[in-house]
């Protein structure tokens, strides 16, 4: 493994952000439409910290929700954020209320029918989310860009429903909204390029770190979490337990493990009592109220001041399920497992062109999950590591889910030679990978 100094660490990650800014295709002369009013559907986490960013930035804001409790409980939350910002001495306190006067709370979307940009904010489901937008189609003005905070489901689709999917896009923020430097703009097939250029121009002025990316099953931030968590799964599987996956990703550098980011975003997202999914460990914590530090149990047991502490409930729920024998694996076996898989699915999205260039996955990892800088991001780690021991690794995770098949590009940089930061595949393009 090559050891880069800080100063070269430093140097790349700085010239990443810079060139996530850079859609080659894109032409500098081209128009930008008029953004002077926002539109947020939904006021709950998301739709409210979204609605911040516009807020503090002086736009207008009209916020919709469809009860009048939910809304008046979105906007209550949104104000307490602000005024511990004020306490705390970050601005006055009359910019409390000077930033609160620029929501309008309304309880239909036909209220949003002026705004100049629209965000949905809804939960993670494909058919609401088409209500949604075969609504704003409807009334929405034209001319309008129709956005949706979607953090996996298929954007064309969503599209689909309207009469101008020019106008859709994907404006992936990170939780919480406010805080989270990052967002993903998500082109679908036909997001015209004014919408684009008009969006990159918006994350800036929001203050966000914008990387352009295509539509596939969790764009690129989310899918490569994808293949992390699935070997995480696999390992507890094996008989490793979740306590001991987290140690090893936090001793590489993350402050948060799969198990412990799970328990904070909570067990029960996507799930329902009584619901069987493809998480039987899951849908067996959720049963007995383990939903995550909010019930202060989940994977963990949780004592006043949150502290994780491994459960011997989780222990014996893991053992029924998965009827194999507690073990012990190596940090750097288990390190191997879960982040090797992370690059292999990096070069699938630049194989498939969904993303602009390596140094944008980087981006991504860096300032939306907390990948540790001191690694450079997933690709430049990778050229750490090299490709041959990914390539061997990667081979041995194969035999047991071909859903892990070294890629073309991965066998070529282990047999070639070249840089994973280096890897040129034509950059972002639309249409069917």
């Amino acid at each position: 493994m090559t050891t880069p100094t800080t100063e070269e660490i430093g140097t790349y990650i700085a010239a990443s952000g810079k060139a996530a800014w850079d859609v080659p295709d894109l032409s500098d002369a081209t128009a930008r439409r008029t953004i002077k009013s926002i539109g947020i559907i939904g006021a709950g986490t998301m739709g409210g910290g979204i609605s911040m960013n516009f807020a503090t930035a002086g736009y207008p804001v009209t916020i919709v929700e469809t009860r009048q409790d939910a809304l008046d409980r979105g906007l209550s939350i949104v104000r307490g954020h602000y005024q511990r910002s004020a306490d705390k001495g970050r601005y006055p306190q009359d910019e409390v209320e000077a930033r609160m006067s620029r929501y309008d709370g309304r309880l239909a979307l036909a209220d949003l029918a002026d705004c100049d940009l629209v965000i949905e904010a809804v939960f993670e489901n494909m058919e609401l989310k088409k209500q949604i937008f075969t609504e704003l189609n409807r009334v929405m003005k034209p001319g309008a860009i129709l956005a949706t905070n979607t953090s996996a489901l298929d954007i064309n689709e969503i599209a689909s429903v309207t009469d101008r999917p020019q106008d859709v896009i994907g404006l992936h923020f990170f939780s919480p909204a406010n805080v989270m430097k990052l967002l993903e703009i998500v082109r679908t097939d036909h997001t015209a390029d004014d919408v684009i250029a008009t969006c990159m121009d918006l994350a800036k002025a929001i203050n966000k770190i914008a990387v352009l990316v295509g539509v596939c099953p969790g764009f690129v931030g989310n899918r490569i979490l994808f293949a992390r968590q699935a070997q995480a799964q696999k390992l507890i599987y094996r008989g490793i337990m979740p306590w001991d996956v987290d140690a090893a990703l936090n001793a590489f550098g993350f402050r948060m493990g799969p198990f412990q980011m799970s328990d904070l975003a909570g067990l029960d997202i996507g799930w329902s009592k009584g619901a069987t999914t493809d998480n039987p460990i899951r849908d067996a914590l959720c049963e007995l109220d383990r939903r995550g530090q909010k019930t202060q149990a989940g994977y963990y047991d949780y004592d006043a001041a949150r502290t994780p502490i491994p459960s011997d409930v989780t222990a014996k729920i893991i053992q029924d399920i998965t009827k194999a024998k507690p073990t012990t694996m190596a940090q750097q076996d288990i390190i191997e497992t879960c982040i090797y898989p992370m690059i292999n699915e990096g070069l699938k999205i630049l194989e498939e062109n969904k993303a602009q260039r390596p140094s944008d996955i980087d981006v991504v990892w860096l300032n939306g999950y907390g990948w540790p800088a001191d690694k450079g991001g997933v690709m430049y780690y990778a050229d750490m590591v090299g490709a041959a021991a990914i390539l061997a690794k990667m081979e041995e995770l194969a035999v047991e889910d071909a859903n892990f098949t070294p890629t073309k590009t991965l066998r070529d940089l282990a047999e070639n030679g070249g840089k994973f930061v280096d890897i040129d595949t034509g950059g972002l393009k639309t249409g069917a990978a």
